[in-house]
């Protein structure tokens, strides 16, 4: 019997997003398994299974471009193009992203609700925002190619612009809720916060012509800066308002400032965004 997987490509979005992630999944388990069996390290479980899973999510995806939709360069039709203005946008990004996080703390430190700590070395410092830029560079690129490359570009091919948006945001923010209950229950109010910056990176996506260099850049330079003062441990909450002013559990996007930040860069994605479609159509 002779395949024909190009007609997946006139499948709904929701079954080829389960045929996908189903045929990932039958991919990944049997690396997967061997390693949970074999390695005692915890981390190192996490690490194999998570590198692994990637590498074997994009070569599905060259896959999937290839034989489902004809397309074999369909990472660069997401937005992932070698390009010099896609690295310039990647760095603008970056830079937008740890001076929003930066900013948003000096603000509470003048208001008085946290108070600055001297770190505890040069050398530790260093160090940590070496290991920051590292860390959130890898989590930048892999969520965004996951969902403002794949996820939103098979949403695009079904429903309109509007509807993919929050389709694509919702699902970034519910994902982040895969783990056990007690997890859940204590990270629940993070959800607004995931929300609004699911929905900041696609405009960020839709502001370059579909380039994946600022969402990328935007969201690793957010993690970058909640990671230096997180791990540096630069800052101590002072209690002067309650946590969900500053963040539950010292997370700002369990927080109303955190949540403002957000939404002050939402709003600026946005208007760009806009302006680019508008400017696009005449």
């Amino acid at each position: 019997m002779k395949l024909h997987p190009d007609r997946l490509a006139h499948y709904p979005a929701p079954a080829r997003l389960g045929i996908f992630v189903l045929t990932l999944l039958c991919l990944w388990l049997p690396f997967c398994v061997p390693i949970y069996w074999l390695v005692s390290d915890q981390n190192l479980v996490n690490i194999l299974t998570l590198v692994i899973l990637y590498v074997e999510f994009i070569v599905l995806v060259r896959l999937w471009g290839r034989y489902v939709y004809r397309q074999p360069h369909l990472l660069s039709n997401y937005g992932l193009e070698r390009t010099r203005q896609n690295a310039i946008d990647l760095l603008k990004g970056l830079s937008t992203g740890i001076l929003s996080q930066l900013g948003l703390f000096v603000l509470q430190g003048l208001l008085g609700w946290v108070v600055w700590q001297q770190p505890t070395s040069v050398v530790f410092l260093r160090q940590v925002i070496l290991e920051g830029l590292i860390v959130s560079l890898g989590i930048g690129f892999a969520e965004e190619l996951l969902f403002r490359g794949w996820l939103l570009d098979e949403l695009q091919r079904n429903y309109s612009l509007k509807t993919s948006l929050w389709v694509d945001a919702i699902l970034f923010a519910l994902l982040h809720f895969i783990k056990p209950l007690e997890a859940i229950l204590k990270t629940w109010p993070t959800f607004v916060g995931l929300l609004v910056l699911g929905l900041t990176l696609v405009w960020a996506k839709r502001s370059r012509s579909g380039r994946l260099g600022l969402p990328i850049g935007l969201h690793a330079g957010l993690v970058w800066g909640f990671y230096i003062i997180n791990v540096g441990q630069l800052v101590r909450y002072s209690g002067n308002v309650p946590e969900w002013v500053t963040g539950i559990d010292r997370n700002p996007l369990a927080g109303v400032m955190g949540v403002l930040c957000l939404g002050t860069l939402a709003l600026t994605m946005w208007t760009v965004s806009r302006k680019k479609t508008a400017d696009k159509h005449r």
